[in-house]
């Protein structure tokens, strides 16, 4: 076998390893009783150390340096390239390094769900210190390793190719405009009436729009489902794709979108190449490109007014027994374009959102590079809430900095793919609507011409072209921000 064809096999072999992780991860936030948590991190520890030790064996050196030579094709070209970008990542971590932090991390998720709603700073402080001092060892390590800042490198896990230089220049633009853009838009939307939720909306109902509302998204349940978690999020495989959202029955307006903004994860998901699958070279290119597909379903798409109208007319039929005037169409367009400064992230109107994306990837970004202390926190968060959002979080951790569950296990450089994910789904949107009459599909209620083109164009690519080069193929340019903008002001001005 050639040494390309073993590195396949290999890769192959972690895959299947990684599923199982992925569905016990899910099963931990969505189904595991409490008394679980402590047998269940050390079952996950010992797993993600067997797929650290697959990732570095000492042959894979001599197969990617044998396949090197060999006469490859651009596919397996694109191939190899996405196997050694995992493999090197994975080598300049040590076992130790690679345990200590999977306990610590679950040791932290798991208390920080109770300590938020008690607003327990003191106690969650205790187990995150941890949880940052081994992250910063794991970016200090892989800054050595790349040449990259401690930050840089955490980032280019999750954004490969991406850079604080290219970031700054982007959301110092950002945030150039945006607050007078939000001022703008909440004193147009002053004198408007709106008609809020009632507290009447049974969870079980709220599932069932949802599971409706999955359907008209073309999600393919023969391999996935929807379930209930603290955290809305989208894990599992291709194969079979979890989604989860989290319901509140004094209103339906949260989980429905959130129900939307998953279903885009679950898509793309399911879209990858299946002839790549269990290689890297078939996944996801990178948390950017996974964001701008859940971000181009609840925005681009979700909040389009023709959507809104199918969204109202199922909504009517689920809660026959709800205020009428809060489902009427224009109602519910109000409802999923009003703009609040407010506290949490995940509930945050799409353009108060960037604000909240910027405020944490500044002070992770600070954090990783050793400028600022884990301690320093709660009151930079303040700080930076007041300043972008006009809003204090001083002493109200459960809203502030406690809110988020991607530092509890230390996944820095995360945040930014959120806002990099809106200006993608914008670029897509722009481009695709000169060749698809969006408003039309979408008010036909078969929207297969919109996912036709999301397949052809991103969800069939996987990772055989840089994000660049897939964006570039796409629309015609790589990363433009002003295609963001100009939406943002068609939407709310």
């Amino acid at each position: 076998m050639s040494a390309f064809n073993t590195l396949v096999q290999h890769f192959k072999t972690i895959s299947h390893f990684s599923h199982l992780s992925a569905i016990c991860g899910w099963d931990q936030a969505s189904m595991m009783p409490n008394g679980g948590a402590q047998a269940r991190s050390e079952a996950m520890a010992e797993l993600s150390v067997h797929i650290h030790n697959l990732m570095t064996k000492p042959q894979l050196e001599e197969w990617f340096i044998n396949a090197s030579s060999e006469t490859l094709n651009s596919e397996q070209l694109s191939t190899l390239r996405e196997m050694k970008r995992q493999w090197q990542q994975a080598n300049v971590l040590p076992e130790s390094l690679v345990q200590a932090k999977s306990l610590a991390g679950s040791k932290c998720e798991h208390a920080w769900r109770s300590q938020r709603k008690t607003n327990d700073w003191t106690g969650f402080e205790k187990n995150w210190a941890e949880v940052v001092k081994l992250s910063q060892e794991e970016a200090a390590i892989r800054s050595a390793a790349t040449g990259l800042t401690p930050y840089d490198a955490m980032l280019d896990i999750y954004e490969p190719g991406t850079t604080t230089q290219s970031l700054d220049l982007v959301f110092n633009d950002v945030k150039s405009w945006l607050p007078a853009l939000i001022d703008a838009a909440i004193e147009k939307q002053r004198s408007e009436q709106i008609v809020l939720p009632d507290g009447h909306y049974a969870t079980e109902k709220q599932k069932a729009l949802g599971l409706d509302v999955m359907k008209l998204l073309q999600f393919d349940f023969n391999h996935g489902r929807l379930d209930e978690s603290v955290h809305p999020f989208c894990g599992g495989v291709p194969s079979d794709v979890r989604i989860t959202t989290r319901y509140s029955e004094e209103e339906f307006v949260q989980s429905l979108m959130g129900i939307v903004h998953e279903t885009g994860h679950a898509r793309y998901e399911q879209g990858l190449p299946k002839s790549l699958a269990g290689n890297p070279v078939g996944e996801a290119r990178s948390m950017g490109i996974h964001e701008s597909q859940s971000l181009f379903f609840e925005m681009q798409i979700g909040r389009n007014e023709n959507f809104i109208q199918h969204l109202a007319g199922l909504a009517s039929t689920h809660f026959k027994d709800s205020d009428r005037k809060v489902l009427e169409v224009e109602n519910m367009k109000k409802l999923y374009t009003r703009v609040k400064r407010d506290f949490i992230r995940v509930d945050a109107d799409e353009l108060t959102y960037p604000s909240h994306v910027i405020l944490r990837y500044e002070i992770e970004r600070d954090l990783m590079n050793g400028k600022i202390k884990h301690t320093d926190v709660p009151e930079l968060w303040d700080a930076k809430m007041q300043s972008y959002i006009g809003l204090s979080t001083k002493d109200n951790y459960k809203n502030g900095c406690m809110q988020d569950i991607h530092w509890t296990d230390g996944s820095f450089g995360y945040f930014p793919s959120y806002t990099l994910g809106a200006m993608y789904a914008a670029q897509f949107m722009a481009a695709m609507k000169k060749t698809v009459d969006v408003d039309a599909v979408i008010r036909s209620g078969d929207l297969s011409p919109i996912f036709a083109w999301l397949s052809e164009n991103i969800w069939s690519k996987g990772s055989l072209f840089t994000t660049n080069d897939l964006v570039k193929h796409a629309t015609g340019e790589t990363l433009n921000p002003a295609h963001f903008k100009q939406h943002l002001i068609n939407r709310y001005l």
